[in-house]
């Protein structure tokens, strides 16, 4: 067998009570030995239903035809993964196949360390002792870039930044040396420049230890990135294989061509937000800034003796009606603190931030009351912050009856049908409750919901870094048409410089806590002044092979220049 693993013809269907409903249809794909197999497509397409039956992860409402073909490293043994029983599979799993998952803290098991979760996996598939087993872990984490290994391999998770997580999930997979590994999302929700470091440790992988790599991904720029081949899937399906470059110059499926267009680029939107700030700048001259920050700290107070952590360190900014300001940052940098400040949510320690005429250091809740009303938050993740227990319609509707413009979820209705069509969703959505609507879709409904008071000025912290680059667009478009038809200035907070080019007037990037350079798109995205800022937009990877290489040549060399190196 000259390839890692073979499927032929992987039908997959789930049991519901509804019927069976089929998840993968027909499959039929394989990884040559030392190769990246890029499967991409969006959220339902069955790219990790695909992934989980070759370790053969299905669960028991699921029902599988085909045939799965696993070699080992070696190419001297081959396993036919459906007709395997439990025992056999917990073989070959960690040895032949292993598994990156997609978000390591829930990989991760919170009361063991890392050092333990490590060896469990050699205990399992082999006679360690304790000594040897450590030994083993210290020198994967090694490996894997984990500084001072031989102290932080008996460190808990949390211990850790969530790229540090990652690269301890990696050792995990790469400590039994396997033939293949799956890597489920590995970077979706990572900062681009912590992104940029596991490619290369992805690549490392590939190079150094000779896996071939299953990579599971909706990012076009990360399979530029990293991927020999891709297999696009659309609906159970694979609608097109073809070597990468041949892929991102020519696709031949429509599907394919969506996915591409959809892909945001830095300088896309420049000239628009570039030309619509120099319109407005008539009229900002004229009107007082709704958020005028000046040498603003925020410092969270320390516990047990230990000094405080200083998170905004003299940040000043303007928030002008009706623009929107892109704040750009990796995690840590203080972009969701300056928002949470904005929104009183954070206690402002030094300086100065005030937000629609109040000053909000030393402010009291009872003052601050009078106008929230007027500023709507878009939080990152809408499925935590709905309560799962209320409709969606009780959940638009919360704002108009917490500050007593309707009585209750019934009498609001009318209102909530009007903002669930402004966000282009259907009034029936409203009966729905959250865990029935898809992330995009949840996402429409946080808008609507932080849209119901009206608000002049509107806090939106990662709204989209979660979702597929299709569904992204789409929700960065109703964000942009919203904006122009309601008139709301708008703080957009994200780490991705290319979603903050198409929506952001002007653009702030913080680094540390500081602000390092502003200015409209023109100047920050396409001349940027600061170190930092170049090294972000080398970071950000682009849907075209050639191009990436040289922009990771690029990135390297930043690295290697004067930059400290950031902690990942």
């Amino acid at each position: 067998m000259t390839d890692v693993v073979e499927v032929s013809d992987l039908s997959i269907s789930f049991a519901t009570d509804a019927g069976a409903v089929r998840a993968v249809d027909g499959v039929t794909l394989s990884i040559a030995r030392g190769e990246v197999l890029a499967v991409v497509g969006e959220s339902g397409s069955g790219k990790t239903v695909t992934a989980k039956a070759i370790l053969g992860l299905l669960p028991e409402t699921a029902t599988a035809n085909g045939v799965i073909l696993l070699s080992d490293k070696e190419g001297t043994k081959t396993s036919e993964v459906l007709s395997l029983s439990k025992s056999q599979l917990r073989k070959v799993r960690g040895t032949d196949v292993a598994m990156v998952f997609q978000e390591p803290s829930s990989a991760l098991n919170p009361v063991y360390t890392v050092g333990w979760q490590i060896a469990e996996g050699l205990r399992a598939h082999g006679k360690y002792t304790r000594s040897q087993a450590r030994a083993a872990a210290i020198d994967i984490l090694e490996r894997v870039g984990i500084p001072d290994p031989k102290s932080r391999v008996d460190y808990d998770p949390h211990q850790f930044s969530g790229g540090q997580k990652q690269r301890v999930i990696i050792a995990m997979a790469l400590v039994l040396n396997p033939g293949l590994i799956v890597a489920d999302e590995p970077t979706t929700a990572l900062d681009v420049t912590v992104q940029a470091e596991i490619l290369d440790l992805l690549r490392q992988c590939r190079d150094e230890f000779g896996a071939a790599i299953l990579l599971i991904t909706h990012n076009m720029g990360v399979v530029a990135d990293l991927a020999d081949r891709v297999a696009v899937m659309y609906q159970g399906e694979i609608v097109e294989q073809a070597d990468v470059k041949t892929l991102f110059a020519s696709p031949k499926h429509d599907y394919t061509k969506r996915l591409l267009d959809a892909v945001p680029h830095i300088g896309q939107h420049t000239a628009r937000t570039s030309e619509r700030a120099s319109r407005m700048a008539k009229t900002w001259a004229e009107e007082a800034p709704l958020v005028t920050a000046t040498d603003l700290r925020i410092e969270y107070p320390g516990r047990f003796g230990r000094p405080g952590f200083v998170a905004v360190a003299g940040v000043s900014f303007v928030v002008r009606p009706g623009e929107v300001l892109g704040l750009v940052g990796e995690s840590g940098s203080g972009k969701t603190t300056i928002g949470r400040a904005i929104a009183g949510l954070v206690r402002v320690t030094g300086g100065s931030l005030k937000v629609l005429d109040l000053e909000m250091n030393g402010i009291r809740e009872r003052v601050f009351r009078t106008v929230r009303k007027d500023i709507g938050f878009v939080f990152q993740d809408p499925s935590t912050s709905f309560n799962p227990l209320l409709t969606i319609a009780e959940c638009v509707a919360e704002p108009l009856i917490v500050h007593g413009r309707m009585k209750d979820a019934s009498s609001a209705r009318a209102r909530v049908d009007e903002l669930l069509e402004a966000v282009q969703l259907p009034r029936a959505y409203g009966d729905r409750y959250p865990h029935e609507l898809s992330g995009g879709q949840r996402q429409r409904a946080s808008l609507a919901r932080a849209l119901a008071l009206e608000p002049k000025l509107l806090i939106a912290d990662e709204p989209t870094s979660a979702l597929d680059v299709s569904v992204q667009a789409k929700v960065l478009e109703l964000f942009s048409e919203l904006q122009s038809e309601f008139g709301f200035a708008a703080l957009f907070i994200s780490h991705d410089l290319a979603v903050i080019d198409i929506l952001a007037d002007r653009i702030a990037v913080l680094h540390d806590g500081e602000l390092v350079e502003e200015g409209i798109g023109a100047d920050v995205l396409v001349a940027p002044r600061d170190p930092y800022t170049r090294q972000l937009l080398a970071s950000l990877p682009v849907p075209d092979p050639v191009a990436q290489a040289m922009r990771r040549e690029e990135l390297h060399r930043l690295r290697a220049a004067s930059l400290p190196r950031l902690t990942s």
